[in-house]
């Protein structure tokens, strides 16, 4: 994980080792569990570096957040992995493959993740309040994630997806005035400011 730390702080990322840590554990975890329950497709170290980088490299860019809500966070991204950097923001992580839960959860309790809650759940069947920031990754196109994301959301609720190279014609469904779109390599960061980050 020396690597990592290396490319996050030339990205102007800068976590302290707690963070560096975790996610050596992480890592360790997702690889055991993997053999057995196939959480995700790649999961070599390169696969996991890549993936943890992605999670969070917006961090760069993005208002803070108190209250944080992430849609499919599967095997951790970027839910998990933005917990374990943003220890103060209350993140909710929502999933509903039970074994994903089971990941998520054993996680948070080996790394004592006091700011994550799991829920077993798809997001049109939660009632979250006041949402801060909404982030999703690869779960589906974005106008029906803020679709379906309508009943948690108000006007100061910004949105974080994580997108590939769909996102110019998702952009055209769209009816949104104020947002960046952050592209590094094949990853398009769309960030969608709320009222209260404009």
């Amino acid at each position: 994980m020396n690597s990592l730390k290396q490319k996050l702080t030339n990205a102007n990322i800068n976590l302290g080792d707690k963070f560096y840590k975790d996610c050596e554990i992480f890592a360790s975890i997702l690889k055991q569990w993997n053999n057995t329950h196939n959480l995700t497709g790649a999961c070599g170290d390169d696969d996991i570096e890549k993936n943890i980088i992605d999670s969070v490299y917006p961090l760069g860019f993005i208002k803070k957040a108190t209250k944080l809500v992430d849609i499919g966070t599967g095997a951790g991204y970027p839910g998990l992995i933005l917990a374990m950097a943003m220890r103060q923001t209350n993140c909710i992580l929502v999933e509903p493959r039970v074994k994903r839960v089971a990941f998520l959860n054993y996680i948070k309790n080996i790394l004592k993740l006091d700011n994550v809650e799991v829920l077993q759940s798809r997001i049109e069947d939660t009632n979250i309040q006041n949402v801060d920031l909404i982030t999703s990754r690869a779960v589906t196109n974005t106008k029906l994630l803020i679709d379906i994301t309508s009943h948690i959301s108000t006007k100061n609720t910004s949105y974080l997806f994580y997108k590939g190279s769909l996102l110019q014609d998702e952009l055209k469904d769209l009816n949104i005035d104020s947002y960046d779109v952050v592209n590094v390599e094949d990853r398009n960061y769309l960030y969608i400011k709320g009222s209260d980050d404009n």
